[in-house]
């Protein structure tokens, strides 16, 4: 890859001086490496004194236009190119600093997509229940949506952290903030079936060292990482005929979704999801008022 010597540095800069952690450094890796890439394929740049601000704007309306990233995604790919391009001018390798002056892409808010009840019944019934896999997959599945827990606390959830006995799973979020999360017999139910049937086949003591105390592993016995969830979901939606682009956040934004259309009250659907602030957690109730408006459109009769 293009950059590959610069980019190794900044990250081991990030790494070791700035002290962020490993979850943070695998963002700026793939946040650079993806705007490496459009350098590369898109204006044939080969030498980073030829970036100006413009590959720089051109790269971030891509990001908007293909991408559809959020608006906090974009945010902080402007904060891993910036960051770069400052390390560069530090370490004598250019001159300027092309990402100075970059600004955030006017962009409508995009609500989240979300998966209806038929949708997420649909993926969930696909794994092969006859198989270790596929209870394994069944139990992934479940608590994606049965929890709205984030990707990377569902790879960095450990066994200890099941408390089933009062119905909540302990959940390390960002920032490592603790909280607890409810979770219904259904989702504990498949997580049992694996962890007392499936995962005990799946434990490699060679590995323990790295998978530790994780719920899921793979069948090597190593912890899944967020790209092997992604493949599993990748595989459910794909078997379940699901048209729209799911992924594993998309069952956080229907776990919360559906709850407000439930009539959950906004404040425990926010300490369910972990977010610091409630304004985070309002963008589901523009989701549920159109959900609100096409059931008034579809079964009033002056709608």
């Amino acid at each position: 890859m293009a950059f590959k010597q610069e980019l190794d540095l900044y990250l081991q800069f990030v790494k070791l001086e700035k002290g962020l952690t490993q979850n943070s450094v695998v963002s700026y890796k793939n946040d650079l490496e993806r705007y490496f890439r459009y350098l590369t394929t898109e204006t044939k740049i080969g030498d980073l004194s030829g970036v100006t601000l413009s590959h720089i704007e051109d790269f971030l309306n891509f990001l908007v236009d293909e991408e559809l990233l959020s608006a906090s995604s974009l945010a902080r790919n402007i904060s891993s190119i910036r960051g770069f391009h400052e390390f560069a001018v530090v370490e004598g390798i250019t001159k300027a600093n092309p990402a100075e002056l970059v600004e955030l892409p006017k962009k409508a808010s995009k609500l989240p997509e979300v998966l209806d009840r038929d949708e997420i019944e649909a993926i969930l019934d696909t794994p092969d229940l006859t198989t270790n896999a596929g209870i394994r997959d069944k139990a992934i599945l479940e608590t994606l949506y049965g929890t709205g827990m984030r990707v990377s606390e569902l790879t960095g959830l450990e066994q200890d952290r099941l408390i089933f006995e009062i119905g909540f799973i302990r959940v390390i979020g960002k920032g490592n903030k603790e909280r607890l999360v409810p979770v219904g017999e259904i989702a504990q139910d498949a997580i049992s079936h694996y962890t007392e049937r499936v995962r005990p086949k799946f434990f490699n003591p060679e590995k323990a060292h790295k998978a530790k105390n994780k719920v899921f592993l793979s069948m090597r016995g190593s912890a899944l990482s967020r790209m092997s969830i992604w493949n599993i979901v990748q595989k459910a939606s794909e078997k379940a005929e699901i048209e729209k682009n799911v992924y594993p956040h998309i069952f956080r934004h229907s776990f919360a979704t559906h709850l407000l259309e439930g009539g959950a009250d906004l404040r425990a659907v926010q300490e369910m999801l972990g977010h610091s602030s409630i304004l985070t957690t309002e963008i589901y109730t523009h989701v549920d008022r159109s959900f609100l408006h096409q059931v008034h459109k579809e079964f009033h009769p002056r709608a």
